[in-house]
């Protein structure tokens, strides 16, 4: 008889909570389950918000060389566990391990950078007057609420946590549904390093019973959400309800665009990195492409060749491309390509015919949720797989003749999170920075997000608030007016 998979359970208050129910955890590289994940919900997370109550009391009033101290210290016990965390994070998303070890190395950069930042992080004097003494302090919520999704587990909430922390709040997460064990491994982590008992709490469970039941909680004084804009609106609308403030970061449709002065060779590895990082399954892929009409050709005829040499298979395997997180997922990428109604399958399109494997036998590409690279060349601009967020690996182009059309093609959605501009000419690489509507504009790179210190976030539909950088203080901090007359 088989063995029963132990339950992956919450982590409340310092300790590991199972519940009565569970549900399966899958591993998208096989289909197959590796474990059984705590189907927590309101209780739970009513247990984790009071554990965070009681913490941010005393933590609150910490002072802030205390709080970089504790910071610092966990970034290098991430650090150590630098090996067991990223075979967690490939096991769940099915993502590389040359991307997951890159994930890791992130989150302790983040408890690292804010731990550096948090005493430089000062309120302000404002000079009313002679006989007056006026000054700002920055204050945390209290408790935070973070529910984030399953492309970036670890460095997702790893940002909202040290961030949270950093400032003086305490926090309650709830991890995707289907990748919740890098999470959970990082509060026990928090634990070690010596941060207050229920700090930082995890409650493990499904989105529409912990997730809903974390986001309507009378006792949360602040949400931040990574995620589907459908599902950030109704967060949004959570908030409201309870007059509370929010970070949303939500879906993109990022454009890359191609001016006919490029340096087509250099770009090209950017433009093939920029969609099947992560399976394309990033907010910030670079998943639109637009391409000046003289060098079409030569930029899809070289992606297209490109594409074809990315090696595709499980994640513990390292491949350049693992599967995506699964089949439902797959059948979601399928469904774009299957109601396609423009344009020109240039390579890729369905799951690739054979996946080879380091440790076994036969395809695995079989029950895994693997999708080929693909380019799909001169879609309309109102179509469907041009104007939604597909989340895999798959870009469409289109071309243009003028700056003028680039710069519309490019705003041509209803997101705004990250763009690109690949040209020579600096007057216009300026210009197009100017216009393009979103959170960040790369020049003759990609940064799918950027690094720790770049503020981000989006425009339109892609969400409001920055994360990352020193702004992100800002966002879990509301500021407090002090006016003293002499």
């Amino acid at each position: 008889m088989a063995s029963t998979p132990a339950q992956i359970t919450s982590f409340i208050g310092g300790r590991h909570v199972p519940s009565v129910t569970t549900y399966d955890n899958i591993d998208p590289a096989t289909n197959k389950t590796i474990g059984q994940i705590a189907r927590g919900g309101f209780d739970e997370v009513d247990q984790a918000v009071i554990a965070a109550s009681r913490a941010q009391q005393s933590w609150g009033r910490t002072k802030p060389e205390e709080r970089a101290r504790l910071l610092v210290a966990a970034a290098e016990l991430i650090r150590a566990d630098r090996e067991n965390l990223a075979r967690l994070e490939s096991e769940d998303t099915g993502k590389p391990l040359t991307q997951a070890y890159a994930d890791v190395d992130v989150c302790a950069r983040y408890f690292e950078f804010y731990g550096h930042t948090i005493e430089a992080y000062y309120g302000h004097t404002i000079p009313l007057g002679e006989d007056m003494h006026v000054y700002t302090r920055r204050e945390p919520y209290g408790v935070t609420g973070h529910i984030v999704a399953w492309n970036y587990p670890l460095q997702l909430v790893g940002r909202a946590a040290a961030t949270s922390l950093a400032t003086g709040n305490c926090a309650v997460a709830k991890p995707a549904d289907e990748t919740p064990r890098t999470t959970l491994r990082l509060a026990e982590i928090l634990d070690q390093a010596g941060f207050p008992t229920g700090a930082f709490n995890v409650v493990t469970g499904l989105g529409r019973e912990a997730g809903a039941a974390l986001a309507q909680h009378p006792e949360v004084a602040h949400l931040g959400f990574v995620g589907s804009t459908g599902t950030g609106s109704i967060i949004a609308r959570a908030a409201a309800d309870r007059v509370i403030p929010t970070v949303l970061e939500l879906g993109g449709k990022s454009a890359n665009i191609v001016f006919a002065d490029a340096d087509i060779d250099a770009a090209v590895p950017s433009l093939v990195r920029s969609i099947i990082q992560n399976a394309g399954q990033t907010c910030s892929a670079g998943s639109r492409l637009l391409v000046h009409t003289d060098v079409r050709d030569e930029v899809l005829e070289k992606m297209s060749a490109a594409m074809r040499e990315v090696t595709i298979g499980p994640g513990l395997d390292d491949p350049m491309l693992g599967p995506l997180v699964s089949r439902k997922q797959f059948e979601r990428v399928t469904g774009f390509l299957e109601r396609l109604d423009s344009g020109e399958i240039l390579t890729g399109g369905a799951a690739p015919e054979a996946i080879s494997t380091s440790g076994a036998e036969g395809s695995a590409g079989t029950e895994g949720a693997f999708f080929a690279p693909t380019i799909v060349a001169d879609v309309e601009a109102d179509s469907e797989i041009w104007q939604e967020e597909v989340f895999g690996p798959v870009v469409v182009s289109r071309s243009f003749d003028s700056d003028e059309q680039a710069i519309a093609e490019a705003n041509g959605t209803d997101y705004g999170l990250v763009s690109a501009v690949w040209t020579q000419n600096l007057s216009r690489a300026h210009r197009m920075a100017a216009e393009i509507e979103a959170g960040q504009v790369f020049v003759n790179t990609y940064g799918a997000g950027g690094g720790v210190e770049l503020p981000f976030g989006g425009f339109k539909k892609s969400g409001y608030g920055r994360e990352k950088s020193i702004e992100a203080f800002d966002e879990y901090t509301q500021t407090k007016t002090v006016v003293m007359k002499i």
